[in-house]
């Protein structure tokens, strides 16, 4: 049998166990690459010992996580630090692809190549966050600029490594699960509405948590518009699990809040879920909110689609790459009128039912096994030099 033909041992490596965005993409991938006959292992530092936050095909690795004590910088330099230490073990680097999905991984890789304890390894970059802090920007360069090949979830950040690095990227996508996330009740929908609290409705939901990216302060101001017509209408915030700082923002949200006049448990911060609650709080949610100022692709957007929710989606790439005109109720995310007006149309017939029809259509498009196969090319190529 030859090299190309033997299953790829695939070590792909991420910065966390938690639901964030990069990870669920993580694990996605790494199960569609076992349903083709691969060996994945999705690593990530695991501070807590708890594993990854759901269950997956793939065979999964917590990487010990030493404590980081300080500032954001001092611990994305320990984890870094933690991934070099736990790679240094040969036993631990029997793979024929190193695959990482972040900045803290992609260091670690450039570290261990540098040291040549592995000889390439490549980058997914779902997006290039703003970093207040020098050293953060440095490091994530540091991550790219190293990587013998990078991927891309959205023709965005493809032509903008293209042009402020000048490094070619190859466009893979995402995908979503569309027998876990559909629109048939289960018995827990009605649980999980319980156990938060949530009224008649209407019900906005806003995924991530408190963030300036997620633009977490327009959804709010453009939920007081929708509540002063739906007067029993929640708006519902979850997740929230992030490695990085975002204090400020959270403060100022709160301040606002308090100011908001709204009615008590209008709005309802949920923090993270576990992961089998997720398809039942997209059953739950009348519309979608999701009018991000960045992203590198959007998952929750597919995934309130495949379960049958309207999506109000900001008019902004890369969003535009993959949803047509008539497929969400769009909105300019800088202007909180519009992001309302989109909520309020979502919520009406006949837009509701046309949106949701149209949603279907888009998840049934974006199956994982379509973005596994896309890495294959890059896969085999990284091998054969493995094998040389």
């Amino acid at each position: 049998m030859s090299g190309r033909s033997l299953p790829l041992r695939v070590a792909i490596l991420t910065h966390s166990t938690n639901p964030r965005g990069g990870v669920v993409h993580a694990l996605a991938l790494a199960d569609a690459l076992a349903e083709l006959g691969h060996r994945p292992v999705v690593h990530a530092p695991d501070p807590a010992g708890k594993g990854f936050f759901r269950r997956s095909v793939a065979a999964t690795r917590s990487v010990p996580a030493s404590p980081a004590l300080g500032n954001v910088v001092a611990m994305v330099e320990a984890r870094i630090a933690d991934y070099v230490r736990f790679f240094e073990d040969g036993a631990n680097r029997q793979y024929d692809v190193f695959h990482a999905q972040d900045g803290i991984s992609g260091n670690a890789l450039a570290t261990l190549k540098q040291r040549g304890l592995i000889q390439r390894y490549a980058r997914t970059v779902h997006h290039i966050d703003a970093f207040p802090d020098a050293r953060l920007c440095e490091l994530d360069r540091r991550s790219i600029v190293h990587a013998d090949g990078l991927f891309v979830v959205s023709r965005f950040w493809q032509r903008h490594l293209e042009a402020e690095m000048a490094r070619p990227a190859m466009l893979v996508g995402n995908g979503v699960d569309t027998v876990r996330y559909s629109p048939n009740a289960t018995p827990g929908d009605q649980m999980l509405r319980a156990r938060l609290g949530l009224r008649a409705g209407p019900i906005l939901l806003s995924i991530g948590g408190v963030e300036q990216r997620k633009n977490t302060l327009g959804v709010l101001e453009a939920f007081r518009q929708v509540n002063a017509v739906h007067r029993s209408a929640q708006l519902v915030i979850a997740g929230g699990a992030s490695l990085l700082d975002h204090d400020l923002y959270r403060q100022q949200f709160k301040s606002r809040l308090r100011d908001a006049g709204l009615p008590a448990e209008a709005v309802i911060e949920t923090g993270p879920l576990a992961d089998a609650d997720m398809p039942s709080l997209f059953r739950l949610a009348d519309v979608l909110m999701f009018p991000s100022l960045r992203e590198g692709f959007g998952l929750a957007v597919l995934e309130a689609m495949a379960s049958g929710v309207p999506a109000v989606v900001s008019h902004i790439a890369p969003f535009t790459e993959y949803l047509g005109p008539d497929d969400v109720a769009w909105c300019d995310p800088y202007h909180v009128g519009s992001i309302a007006d989109a909520a309020l149309s979502a919520l009406a017939e006949p837009l509701r039912s046309r949106l949701i029809a149209d949603g279907a259509r888009v998840a049934r498009r974006h199956a994982w096994s379509r973005t596994a196969m896309a890495h294959m090319p890059a896969y085999q190529a990284m091998r054969e030099v493995h094998y040389a």
